[in-house]
């Protein structure tokens, strides 16, 4: 699936190194990213996280590459994936060299479109760290509305953190939009 910046495409054994070492292994990166503390995986591990497993019905994962040259940039997911109520949620993890790029608003273009015309689903939503700036606007450039906040309801490296919770429905979608 292809967005103006960027293709999400299966997940590739040779990815996996790469997203381990820039995503996983960065202790302040994952621990903001998670729902858990860090913790070190073996090179070896069949983490979640990293390694698809084709037969799970409620998650979706992708790794996302620059459309110039094919550049494996970072990993987006459809989690969540309530197919009776058709809703999920999104979540996208971009390598410290590809952040500040318009990336992030891309990949979330491309899960809304995967989302709503592929898996026909009628709601999306995010949760992301308050200080996340780059993701608010990501998601906020996308449509999705901020529809409340968790006050201190993450742990993260020592202190509680506000997270926002953002919604996006399919009526207030507009496929290709993004200011």
């Amino acid at each position: 699936m292809r967005g103006n910046k960027v293709g999400l495409r299966a997940r590739y054994e040779d990815d996996i190194p790469i997203l381990r070492t820039g995503l996983y292994d960065d202790v302040v990166n994952s621990s903001r990213a998670e729902g858990g503390p860090w913790r070190p995986i073996t090179p070896d591990s069949k983490d979640p996280r990293l390694v698809v497993d084709d037969k799970e019905q409620g998650r979706v994962q992708f790794s996302v590459v620059e459309l110039d040259g094919g550049t494996l940039v970072g990993t987006a997911t459809l989690w969540g994936i309530d197919s009776h109520n058709r809703s999920a949620h999104i979540g996208l993890g971009l390598l410290p060299s590809s952040r500040g790029k318009g990336y992030g608003t891309d990949v979330v273009a491309v899960l809304c479109h995967y989302g709503f015309v592929v898996r026909g689903l009628q709601r999306l939503q995010i949760e992301t760290l308050s200080d996340n700036v780059a993701m608010l606007r990501s998601a906020e450039r996308n449509g999705f509305v901020r529809e409340g906040v968790l006050r201190s309801s993450a742990w993260v490296m020592g202190e509680f953190l506000d997270e926002v919770l953002l919604g996006l429905l399919v009526q207030d979608w507009k496929q290709g939009s993004k200011v």
